[in-house]
Formats: C-alpha cells, structure tokens, sequence
C-alpha cells in the first residue's frame, strides 16, 4: 500500500468556540487529501470530469481518537484501500505533526460513473488508469 501524505494547518475557521476542529472538517480534509493523491499520480481531478469520469462519494466513515486544535498542522495520509468492480474505496489517517498522535482514521467509498451517474469499468473503458489505481489498491 502506498501512502501519500500532505499537509494543513488548522485555521481559526475550522474550529469551535473552544478551539477544538469540528468534526465535519475531517471529511474535507479526506477530500483534500483525496485530491492531493489523485494529482499526484498524474490524474488531477480536474482532468478526470474532462474525460467524463466522476468519483462521487457513496459512503464515509470517521474514528475520532485525539482532537486537533487551531494552529496544529496535521498531516494528512491518504491510499487506495481496495478497487472492486465499479467502486474504489480510500483510508485515511490525520496526524499531529509535532506528535504523531493519530487525531483521525476513516474511509470513503466512490463510485466510477459518467456525468450522467452511470456505471464506469475503469479496467474495460480506460485501462491505463485502471492499472494505476490497480498498482496502489487491493483488487477484487
């Protein structure tokens, strides 16, 4: 599994009243990371909506362990978990910098559709990137 990390420090906007992260910025912060991994293995998700390829979010999961709080930077890791038929599914894991200590683990599910929402197979209708995420994921 390869890990692709980046990293964010927490503003006064993404906190509460006691300077705590809400909770809702760690299902941006997954996204952010999300795109983070796409561009960097040479498909920015910029590119994928010009070739008709959406990766909507069909589900999200979020384990909260420590808080993080304004001014930490966190870093963000991010991989392809699995690849199964016309979904792909990603882990993620926010970290203290400073620390270690793991603030945040979760998952999100994608499908692979066109514009229209329908049904992408990656391996039949764009093989190339199929074989790249094929690389990093678990194949079912």
């Amino acid at each position: 599994m390869r890990v692709f990390e980046m990293e964010h420090r927490v503003g006064y906007a993404e906190t509460d009243a006691m300077a705590v992260v809400h909770h809702s910025n760690y299902l941006r912060w997954f996204e952010m990371g999300r795109v983070d991994l796409l561009r960097k293995i040479g498909y920015p998700y910029s590119d994928l909506e010009k070739m008709g390829i959406w990766i909507p979010v069909i589900s999200a999961d979020c384990q909260y362990k420590v808080p993080a709080v304004f001014d930490d930077v966190v870093v963000v890791r991010t991989w392809v978990e699995k690849m199964k038929g016309v979904s792909i599914f990603m882990g993620y894991e926010v970290i203290k910098k400073e620390t270690g200590e793991v603030c945040v683990t979760g998952t999100t599910g994608h499908a692979i559709t066109d514009p229209d929402l329908k049904p992408l197979r990656l391996k039949r209708e764009f093989p190339e990137m199929y074989a790249k995420f094929a690389e990093l994921a678990e194949v079912e």
